[in-house]
């Protein structure tokens, strides 16, 4: 199971690859075995590649902060709409999450599009995913074609901010 988190703003890979005999995860690719230590007095640590580290979190919304080991880290879910458009930080940039095909285009150079509109519909092991506007605009480009291929992290479309004039953006 991957997921896409914020750690302390910048954006993170977090893959769990084993959950028995004890949980291993991935961070940004680097594997970690860590388990949950409970004290008797209700505090708690992990345990991370055999070192402990206490913890306390706390929530706001959908962010948690976290501080471990004397140091505070804000944690959150990236919208998976951000997440098709690869983090670019201009939100400009549609990047493929994974290498793959184009299966089908639904915008054109010049169309205006909402937030979480498809723009793209990629194909990668047999499993289509929809790429997404990251943000209210107008396509200002579409670098793949329905057929092409391209590598994870490639940039297949661009985004440009609405004028006045150009549809309902």
């Amino acid at each position: 199971m991957a997921l896409k988190l914020l750690l302390g703003g910048e954006p993170a890979d977090v893959e769990i690859l084993a959950r028995r005999p004890g949980l291993v995860v991935a961070v940004d690719g680097r594997p970690h075995q860590v388990a949950l230590l409970r004290d008797p007095d209700g505090r708690q640590a992990l345990s991370i590649d055999g070192r402990r580290i206490d913890f306390v979190s706390a929530a706001d919304g959908n962010r948690r902060f976290l501080r471990l080991g004397g140091r505070v880290f804000e944690v959150g879910l990236v919208d998976p709409r951000d997440a098709a458009a690869g983090g670019a930080a201009s939100g400009d940039e549609i990047r493929a999450p994974m290498p793959g095909s184009v299966v089908s285009s639904n915008k054109a150079a010049g169309d205006p599009v909402s937030r979480g509109e498809t723009i793209l519909t990629i194909e990668s092991m047999k499993l289509q995913t929809a790429l997404t506007a990251p943000r209210d605009g107008v396509v200002d480009s579409l670098l793949k074609g329905v057929g092409e291929t391209f590598d994870k992290d490639e940039v297949v479309a661009r985004l440009r901010p609405s004028e006045a004039g150009e549809g309902g953006n």
